[in-house]
């Protein structure tokens, strides 16, 4: 059987060595052990230190090779994704067309093997809706990734960008939500960081899929592909709070209406939560993920194969759901006219 991975790490070098070369922050620099350290602003620790794994990408693709199976991969960003929007607009679209191109041109390289999705730039809209352009339209790119934050600021469900989500809705990509430790990290600190990776990033994730649902992001654009990472974060497991006191939205519909519209991954070293996971979204709504480089694809493997679905819903969740949620086409395959540069 062949796997779709649907959360999948790799950092393009070329981003990283535009970064090295800025005085401004976010900038990077080399570290000893063949990958970079990330700093977000001046006089704060690293936000990363990472070595060669996040950016060797034949060498995670032969890690996959390892696993017994074959496994394809879908890009995303994941934390780094608020660095584009910590810098001025126009920087900010320097480094995503440099993150946008080199995504595209490992989908070249690695035909059918690897789907990549974008980069963009929120603090300016319209710059994001050039960039987002860009990249589905004349790149080929499957997706964009969506920060929990704009910068600092926690409102992904501001007025000013509903335009990137009509256009979002209207090319029919997903948008990947992950946390990205900008906010919540300073209540969560301590502990060597066990206390803010454990909740903190859960957290995040789960306010930003909030703040669409709440703000009727969600239902304003009924056609709109979010896709929460880590089992969906918290929501699954409060989304009874949340329809008894989220009456206050004024919403159409209860808000785990809008939950259950979204999409997630089976993200998590807990068997338990990965089945409520599936429970809760239903077995068409969850594919299979393992966020390599940041957790282990043999333990995600077995943790999910604990579970004991049946071979059909094994089929859809290890691949056959991210090929129809996220548009997954086989080489050679053209684009959706809605995806044209020309109905742009």
């Amino acid at each position: 059987m062949r796997i779709i991975d649907s959360h999948f790490h790799w950092w393009p070098r070329s981003v990283f060595e535009w970064l090295s070369m800025r005085e401004a922050y976010p900038r990077a620099a080399p570290n000893s052990r063949g990958g970079y350290t990330y700093w977000r602003r001046a006089g704060e620790p690293p936000l990363f230190d990472l070595g060669p794994d996040w950016f060797e990408l034949d060498d995670q693709l032969a890690h996959m090779d390892g696993l017994g199976y074959e496994v394809d991969v879908v890009c995303s960003i994941g934390p780094l994704s608020i660095g584009f929007s910590d810098m001025p607009a126009e920087d900010g679209r320097i480094a995503a067309t440099l993150w946008n191109e080199a995504m595209a041109d490992a989908q070249r390289r690695y035909p059918g093997r690897l789907w990549a999705s974008a980069a963009v730039p929120l603090v300016d809209t319209n710059v994001a809706l050039e960039v987002l352009d860009h990249a589905i339209c004349e790149l080929g790119l499957m997706g964009v990734n969506l920060p929990g934050s704009v910068g600092d600021d926690p409102h992904i469900d501001a007025a000013r960008l509903e335009p990137f989500y009509d256009r979002a809705e209207a090319l029919g990509v997903p948008l990947f939500l992950h946390p990205t430790d900008a906010i919540f990290a300073d209540m969560l600190e301590g502990y060597n960081g066990a206390l803010h990776l454990s909740l903190g990033r859960v957290i995040e994730v789960s306010v930003a899929a909030a703040r669409l649902i709440f703000s009727g992001v969600m239902e304003r654009h009924p056609n709109l592909k979010v896709v929460m990472s880590h089992t969906g974060g918290a929501l699954p497991y409060q989304s009874g709070r949340m329809d008894k006191n989220g009456k206050g939205a004024k919403l159409p519909h209860p808000p785990s209406t809008y939950i259950k519209r979204m999409y997630t991954d089976t993200v998590s070293p807990h068997m338990a939560g990965i089945k409520f996971a599936i429970e809760y979204y239903g077995v068409d709504h969850v594919m299979y993920g393992s966020d390599y480089p940041c957790w282990s694809p043999a333990d995600a493997l077995r943790l999910f194969h604990e579970i004991g679905l049946s071979e059909e819903d094994q089929a859809k969740i290890l691949g056959g759901n991210a090929r129809r949620i996220l548009g997954l086409r086989d080489p050679n395959v053209a684009p959706p006219l809605s995806r044209q540069p020309a109905l742009a």
